[in-house]
């Protein structure tokens, strides 16, 4: 995935009411950029940091720049809530994660379950459908000596339901599988938080138990573009 203009650098001066970041730009001007993001981004809010923003497509849009990247301890971060559906679909697309590999159509946003739409649908006549739901990834805390990402980084009574409805759509012959995008360039492994939500991880438990799958990816990150770049190991509830 490439930005649709080129990214401006900053520096982050504060991110708060959940949606709104302020930005110190080389010229010393402050700018309030939109953060697509609703998590607690805890890890990925520090101010002081070096981040990105992108300008606006529509120039009439109230907030003329939204928030992409931060970096952290060296290691670049996606924060843009927005974009790994696309990042995900560009990659199943283009061949490069094996095991969602030979479908013959790829559509986003379907609606499924009971009044959701999943992330992206994979389809062909001589196999089940495949119903995809990705999860955005920035979080890693000092919580183990490797680096690790975790998800979720705030409670989130959606990503629980959506497990309810991925074992669901198992139960109906269906493969259903959890998609992790990593959007960080320092994490080798994945697991989830269960100290932060304790709901997530048990229903997660039972949705892989009844059959759902889970995967997860890394990224490259760079100001001109982010694109899946490994395969991660996986530290699952048991």
């Amino acid at each position: 995935m490439k930005f649709h203009a080129p990214l401006i650098e900053g520096v982050l001066v504060q991110r708060y009411k959940r949606f709104f970041a302020d930005v110190r730009l080389p010229s010393g001007e402050v700018v309030t950029a939109h953060c697509a993001n609703s998590g607690s981004m805890l890890s990925v809010k520090e101010a002081g940091s070096k981040v990105w923003i992108s300008p606006a497509a529509d120039p009439a849009r109230k907030l003329r720049y939204t928030w992409e990247l931060i970096e952290v301890n060296g290691a670049m971060v996606g924060i843009n809530t927005g974009h790994p559906n696309r990042i995900v679909a560009e990659a199943i697309a283009a061949g490069e994660i094996k095991e969602l590999a030979g479908y013959d159509s790829l559509k986003r946003e379907q609606k499924y379950g009971k009044k959701s739409r999943i992330d992206i649908l994979l389809e062909s006549p001589d196999r089940p459908p495949c119903f995809v739901e990705v999860k955005n990834v920035t979080m890693r805390r000092g919580l183990t000596a490797a680096p690790q990402a975790e998800f979720p980084d705030s409670v989130t009574e959606r990503g629980a339901k959506h497990l309810v409805e991925m074992t669901d759509m198992v139960k109906n012959g269906a493969r259903a599988v959890m998609f992790y995008l990593v959007q960080r360039t320092d994490c080798a492994t994945f697991r989830v938080a269960g100290d932060i939500d304790p709901t997530y991880e048990k229903g997660l438990k039972a949705a892989l138990a009844a059959g759902v799958e889970a995967i997860g990816y890394g990224c490259d990150i760079t100001p001109g573009g982010i694109t899946i770049a490994r395969p991660l190991t996986l530290d699952l509830p048991v």
